[in-house]
């Protein structure tokens, strides 16, 4: 059964005193990949920001922006993460350093069937011992897409997560999203520039031009 995670009503945005996005309106389920595309400048990333802004607010009520979840419950996975080679910290360890309250120095039994589960579901069991630094874009991603499901998000947004990859890695990433998507019931919010992967595997494009947003449902 769908459930509402995120309901946007008749938004307006400003940078800098002048219009951004206008009248925006758009609603998110669970099982769901909404797909945002739109030109560089058009405020794809402003919206995101100024959704995670109304979700940490301590307000009760948001007069356009009502969400169905917490903040805590949000996770962001962005387009680039200053990872260089020798970062020696392995897989595991990295999707760790999620896990809420990490304040003691081992994981505990439930904690560790946790990890195996998402090391599992991500495809980086093999390589969980493996430097993160040393991992190849693809890796990189999944470890990334890993760190945010160990947190148990109800919302996951993929901020241009693949633009950084080639094809095979980029549709490999979405396939398994998509996987994750149907497996824990979550909402996805994907921004992206390739119109390939909206037509494989985005269920709703929410496409934003000329400071308005065009809601399609593709399945």
């Amino acid at each position: 059964m769908l459930s509402k995670i995120l309901e946007v009503t008749e938004l307006n945005i400003q940078v800098a005193g002048k219009p951004l996005i206008e009248r925006l309106s758009f609603t998110i389920y669970t099982n769901t990949l909404l797909c945002i595309t739109g030109d560089n400048g058009v405020g794809k990333t402003t919206l995101i920001n100024h959704l995670l802004k109304a979700a940490k607010s301590t307000q009760e009520h948001q007069s356009h922006i009502n969400f169905n979840t917490s903040f805590e419950a949000i996770q962001v996975i962005p387009q680039f993460r200053n990872i260089d080679d020798d970062y020696p910290l392995s897989i595991q360890n990295f999707v760790t350093l999620n896990l809420i309250k990490q304040w003691r120095p081992w994981l505990t039994d439930l904690e560790k069937e946790k990890l195996s589960k998402i090391l599992s579901l991500v495809n980086l069991t093999t390589i969980k011992n493996r430097p993160l630094g040393e991992a190849s874009g693809g890796e990189k991603q999944r470890a990334y897409l890993a760190q945010a499901l160990i947190a148990h998000p109800k919302l996951l947004i993929l901020d241009e997560s693949t633009s950084n990859l080639d094809r095979e890695s980029r549709i490999n990433l979405l396939h398994l999203v998509k996987t994750i998507i149907n497996q824990e019931n979550i909402a996805v919010i994907f921004i992206t520039h390739d119109p390939e992967l909206v037509k494989l595997f985005g269920d709703v494009e929410l496409h934003i031009s000329n400071r308005h947003g065009v809601m399609t449902k593709l399945r």
